[in-house]
């Protein structure tokens, strides 16, 4: 026992140890401070698109369609590998031996330029996916500089790193955690989970001291309601909500997997035919389709936006034909936004309970619907709304929806994405959402 303990305080005090440590620790604050100022320019430029669709509206016509064909032309020539959320290439990189090729701060450089292009140009993107990219790609680059010990090379890093970004983007640490958990592995193991844990905390700590004390969505307030109530919103919700979101996955994934063959050959041309899809989309919609959608889904959410019964549609649809470009970017802030809209639309055709329970109920069915991880939908919406008195309720519509997604979309998205990333590459190439494009560096240390 005590020769345990010598041999425990030895290896806690060890100089290598400590580098490994003090790298790691400094790591995760640098995910913190890379998410933190992409949160603060991704609303700049998606501030100054909708500036400029106010002023000129019919200018986002030309632009948008130019700006996806920019963006792709600059993706698949200087940044392949960075297309699309970037979660599905961080879960893959968890199979592979070729991660260098997709987790990379050449990546991370090139992710974080593109999707702040990408929301000038009026993509309807978030930049959360993006982040979970950015933050594993960071971790694990650092690693390879210094030569971390195998246990943090071989998954602990890529966790850490993907949990990192999502704690610093939507300010919600224990989303982070439960994201690595549920979502990239499917698993917490003893060896990760402290890795993950540090890192999340780190780079939340980070993030909150650039951008200060906030919950994403504000701090929503539902009224009291009777279970009477609340319980059929909750099945209503959670079987209409999921099975929207489950068909928003089968049509992503479904598309992506058609799209992909001629997206190899004329990547540039399937761009311009989806970025003129989105402009038509965003233009008929007042350009609220447009963007991340955190400021519509905030309105929603409070109560302060006007009812528009197509809001949900042109977002659903302006969120697909974003992600079929091939430009980097992400889902989750979008599909939040959609899910207000869907709980808004079903507060407004059954209003079995307040409006702003059944959107906040639409909320966490549609986004867990989407990802098919309910637990961790159920934790981000608590987090980003500080919402205490729906706990259950809560809890409940996310796994019903679940249920209901499974039911239209059998195949998990993100993990659908990572195996076909996977077959894509044959053990070389690069690809994002769909085997767009190739990279021989295919090397592992």
């Amino acid at each position: 026992m005590r020769h345990h303990i010598r041999r425990s305080k030895r290896k806690f005090l060890s100089p290598t140890a400590w580098k490994v440590r003090l790298v790691f620790w400094a790591g995760a604050t640098m995910v913190g401070l890379v998410c933190a100022a992409l949160a603060v320019l991704a609303d700049h430029a998606n501030g100054a698109f909708m500036a400029m669709a106010r002023q000129y509206p019919y200018l986002p016509l030309l632009v948008t369609p130019a700006g996806m064909v920019g963006i792709a032309w600059l993706t698949n020539r200087f940044f392949p590998g960075s297309q699309g959320s970037g979660i599905p290439q961080a879960i893959a990189a968890l199979q592979i031996p070729g991660k260098a090729a997709i987790l990379s701060l050449r990546i991370a450089v090139g992710k974080f330029v593109l999707v702040l292009l990408g929301l000038l140009a009026g993509g309807s993107i978030g930049r959360e996916g993006p982040s979970v990219h950015i933050g594993a790609s960071i971790m694990f680059s650092i690693g390879r500089l210094v030569r971390f010990p195998p246990h943090y090379m071989e998954r602990g890093l890529i966790l850490a790193g993907g949990a990192a970004g999502v704690a610093a983007a939507f300010n919600t640490p224990l989303a982070g955690i439960m994201f690595a958990i549920e979502e990239m592995s499917r698993s917490f193991e003893h060896r990760t989970s402290g890795i993950v844990t540090v890192g999340v905390v780190l780079a939340g700590v980070t993030a909150l001291a650039i951008l200060g004390p906030y919950h994403y969505f504000g701090v929503i307030s539902t009224p009291q309601a009777p279970p009477t109530q609340v319980w059929p919103a909750v099945f209503l919700c959670g079987i209409l909500g999921g099975a929207a979101g489950g068909l928003f996955g089968a049509l992503l994934v479904g598309g992506s997997e058609r799209i992909a063959p001629i997206a190899r050959r004329a990547p540039l041309r399937v761009a311009l035919v989806m970025g003129l899809v989105l402009a038509l989309v965003a233009f008929l919609s007042g350009y609220a389709a447009s963007g991340t959608g955190y400021g519509e889904a905030k309105a929603i959410l409070n109560g302060s936006a006007a009812y528009d019964p197509w809001y949900s549609l042109n977002k659903f649809v302006a969120t697909i034909a974003s992600y079929l470009t091939g430009i980097p970017g992400g889902i989750f802030a979008p599909s939040l936004a959609t899910g207000a809209g869907v709980g808004s639309d079903l507060a407004h055709w059954f209003p079995v309970a307040p409006a702003s329970i059944m959107i906040l109920l639409g909320m966490v069915a549609y986004f867990s619907g989407v990802v098919q991880s309910p637990l961790t939908a159920f934790v981000i919406v608590i987090e980003m709304t500080a919402e205490k008195d729906m706990l259950l309720p809560l809890l409940a519509t996310a796994f019903i929806a679940y249920g209901a997604s499974h039911l239209v979309n059998p195949r998990p998205l993100y993990h659908t994405m990572a195996h076909a990333f996977i077959g894509s590459r044959g053990g070389k190439g690069n690809s994002g959402a769909g085997g767009r494009s190739k990279n021989n560096d295919d090397s592992d240390t």
